[in-house]
């Protein structure tokens, strides 16, 4: 007899207890990545990033290593920063009562603390997260016994070379405010089954029944899809005049890679740019997702540069796919709807990414 793969239960969608529990087991316990190594360039830099209800500085050291901190003062636990982004003088400084730290985290200043007996600065620095670079991302672990990043990415050494990943630049970065479940958002990345109806755009340049998958389980899921010989990358036109990147050539002209890297990135490998989603829950129904463009430094300094046609494109790809996620979340509500079949093929990865999902919950397989 054949086992019919299946959905989750609507409770893994709507629930509020299981979305507790997937922040203190995935999100507070796994490497998530928070954003671009050149987001903080120079000593001093900082911006402030919440994962879910703890918030994180993530700055830069006089030495230039990255650092991350959790915003909470030693004293009486006051926000440090209340700015999502900017630049530290020298020193962080507690708005409250003046507590200030160094920028590796040291406290140096407590007014009239010296009064106090048994009191010393050097037994209360920020608490901090470790922090590692990626391909020229920046992922924090909560978890201070969790293994290196370099064990949890072992599986993907070597794989994104040829894109040079970390040489690239931000071009342009849009947030989105999504009324759906943060899986929904994941599934729906991880297949193409629903691309002629949903994405019309998408489907002309690029055959929704094409490519292959080649890591299919565990935290790291996706594969390729062809772009159709006539067109040159995914863009508005369907073309490009800009070089490929790093060294991409061959078959991998006429191909885009498309990888979740669990739990909260997604990753997009064009011939010309690369594109990458971080998935931010903010409840068990909303989901908050920030998109970035990446191209070539020395492309982008051309005076003709313009990402539009490449952000366009995805923008509406993009916005397409939020939509169709949130009639999914309004779907999971209804006392009649029950987990439905999936197709063993083309909706492979989203059940795999399911499984992983509860592994990491210590849930029973479906």
């Amino acid at each position: 007899m054949v086992n019919v793969l299946n959905t989750l239960e609507s409770r893994y969608y709507t629930s509020d207890a299981i979305f507790r529990d997937e922040m203190e087991r995935i999100f507070y316990k796994r490497w998530i990545c928070v954003g671009r190594a050149d987001q903080i360039p120079n000593p001093g830099d900082y911006f402030v990033q919440a994962v879910s209800d703890e918030s994180l500085i993530i700055t830069r050291d006089r030495h230039g290593a990255a650092r991350a901190f959790y915003n909470v003062c030693r004293h009486r636990g006051t926000r440090l920063c209340a700015t999502d982004s900017g630049r530290f003088h020298e020193t962080i400084q507690c708005p409250y009562h003046a507590w200030t730290y160094t920028l590796d985290g040291r406290l140096i200043g407590a007014p009239n603390m010296n009064e106090v007996a048994g009191f010393e600065k050097r037994d209360y620095p920020l608490y901090s997260a470790s922090l590692e670079t990626w391909q020229g991302f920046l992922f924090v672990n909560l978890d201070p016994n969790s293994e290196s990043l370099a064990e949890t990415f072992a599986p993907l050494d070597g794989k994104f070379d040829r894109w040079d990943i970390a040489r690239l630049k931000m071009a342009r970065r849009t947030q989105y405010d999504v009324q759906a479940n943060w899986k929904l958002l994941v599934e729906n990345y991880s297949e193409c089954y629903h691309c002629p109806l949903i994405h019309p755009e998408l489907a002309r340049l690029s055959p929704y029944l094409s490519g292959d998958n080649d890591i299919a389980e565990g935290p790291f899921l996706g594969g390729h899809m062809f772009i159709n010989e006539q067109h040159g990358s995914l863009t508005t036109t369907g073309g490009t005049c800009r070089p490929p990147l790093g060294d991409v050539s061959g078959d991998d002209l006429h191909r885009v890679y498309y990888y979740s890297i669990f739990p909260n990135m997604l990753l997009s490998l064009h011939p010309d740019y690369v594109m990458a989603h971080t998935l931010w829950p903010q409840s068990p129904g909303r989901t908050l997702i920030t998109c970035e463009w990446l191209f070539d430094p020395d492309t982008m300094a051309d005076p003709g540069f313009n990402p539009d046609d490449a952000v366009e494109f995805w923008d509406l790809t993009n916005r397409q796919d939020w939509h169709i996620c949130e009639e999914s979340q309004i779907g999971m509500r209804s006392r009649v709807y029950h987990p439905g079949p999936l197709h063993s093929v083309q909706e492979l990865l989203p059940v795999a990414f399911d499984q992983e999902v509860l592994r990491a919950l210590g849930h029973s397989q479906q």
